[in-house]
């Protein structure tokens, strides 16, 4: 529960790359508020890897361990809420949230991370997370010499299909629908003992999220334990950009090496401005964001 109304730092998204920020802040004796919806992009995931000492973990676990610590330091306070507007300059920002409340701070750090939109074919969405997966780094290893399916078309696939046969051996790639990749793509798959498949797909097979056919809509089907599928995504807040933060190419907002984005005393953590999606890197780029918003109050004389 929030004690006042005006605070050195507001944290949008208590995530792990907004609790991050806040540990760094809390340590630097920074009153701080973080405002969060509850709903973090890998809810559905039950394990996270590829992060020292948390390794296997699930998620919740992590970030539920994380708030308790970082609430540890009584210049912290957690609201559950939703932010849905914010304006204002350097050092007089305000947030207005979903359920009425005003808030003032000095500084903003946006950690809403990305919204995960996903191809529209029948028990993908079930399955996210669990046995449908972007990110060979974060859920290769639990599935290496499984039977696998990549499903993307373009010009990016032999990129991608390349790295994710180093942790299967038995891939394939399914286009869902007629190839958009030119022939020689074709043959190099073909060279590398990768399968093509061009036929729409109809469903995806699963248990409790865990996959095990992939049914085509001619009523054929392959068994396969795994699929990568990178998605396309957006913003889960348009409020940095409409705040006036430039966006990148890709979608994500735009940071220099601080984390500090194209407005002053406005920050972005996570994955919302990195194309590198990780729980590790999330901590990471947070720890860095609090400890140059400190810098920067400091600088300000806060």
């Amino acid at each position: 529960m929030e004690k006042n109304n005006k605070h050195d730092v507001i944290i949008v998204g208590g995530s792990y790359a907004g609790l991050s920020a806040a540990m760094s802040l809390a340590r630097a004796i920074r009153n701080v508020l973080i405002i969060d919806s509850g709903k973090p992009c890998n809810r559905q995931t039950p394990h996270s890897h590829n992060f020292l000492t948390q390794d296997g973990k699930p998620p919740k676990v992590i970030s539920s361990i994380a708030l308790e610590q970082v609430l540890a330091y009584d210049t912290v306070n957690f609201l559950t809420d939703e932010v849905l507007f914010a304006a204002g300059k350097n050092g007089a920002f305000f947030v207005r949230t979903a359920s009425g409340k005003q808030f003032e701070a000095s500084k903003l750090l946006f950690a809403t991370g990305l919204k995960d939109i996903l191809p529209t074919v029948s028990g993908i969405a079930e399955c996210w997370g669990i046995s449908v997966i972007h990110c060979p780094y974060c859920h290769g290893y639990e599935y290496r010499n499984q039977s696998t399916g990549l499903l993307l078309n373009g010009e990016s696939v032999l990129e991608k299909a390349r790295l994710i046969r180093n942790w299967a051996s038995d891939l394939t790639v399914l286009t869902n629908g007629p190839s958009t990749f030119d022939n020689a793509d074709k043959e190099t798959l073909s060279r590398n003992n990768i399968q093509l498949i061009e036929k729409p797909i109809a469903l995806l097979k699963h248990y409790k999220g865990q996959l095990d056919h992939i049914i085509f809509e001619d009523g054929t089907e392959i068994s396969v334990k795994a699929l990568y599928a990178p998605p396309r995504f957006e913003q889960q807040s348009q409020i940095p950009k409409n705040i006036g933060c430039a966006i990148t190419s890709t979608g994500h907002i735009e940071v220099n090496n601080f984390q500090q984005t194209s407005v002053p005393g406005i920050y972005a953590a996570g994955d919302n401005a990195t194309m590198f999606r990780s729980v590790s890197a999330a901590v990471a780029a947070g720890s860095i964001a609090g400890a140059f918003i400190n810098h920067e109050l400091i600088g300000e004389g806060v």
